[in-house]
């Protein structure tokens, strides 16, 4: 009897246990590189994920995030540095909405037109 109520216990604790590691894997991931010479500045580009600043790339660098599954925002800025010349402009970036499911792995590139940056579609080539 008391070898059967432990067993009992043990299944039990460990079937509250499996949610929680599930649920933690709940979010995907986003790639952001600027590794092709696309957008011609030598400036820091800014990455503000649901406008915050969460990142900085310089030319030929990436950066990855770990985000929420759901809609996410992304705008891109030039952010002040050592280089003269990289101030923000007067106008408000546009942003990107990219929509993220658990377990995705997406990637976007950096590259500019007229309008300004924008992010683009990329392969994984892995």
């Amino acid at each position: 009897m008391r070898w059967s109520a432990v067993s009992l216990f043990s299944i039990l604790g460990f079937l509250a246990i499996t949610p929680a590691t599930q649920a933690a894997q709940d979010y995907g991931i986003l790639i952001i590189s600027r590794e092709r010479l696309e957008v011609a500045t030598s400036c820091e580009i800014g990455i503000y994920v649901q406008d915050r600043l969460a990142g900085r790339l310089f030319q030929e660098d990436s950066v990855s995030f770990n985000l929420p599954a759901g809609e996410v925002s992304v705008r891109l800025s030039t952010l002040r540095g050592n280089v003269v010349g990289c101030e923000p402009g007067m106008d408000a970036p546009r942003s990107t909405k990219i929509q993220l499911r658990a377990g995705d792995i997406l990637k976007y590139r950096i590259a500019a037109d007229l309008n300004g940056m924008y992010l683009k579609k990329a392969d994984l080539n892995y």
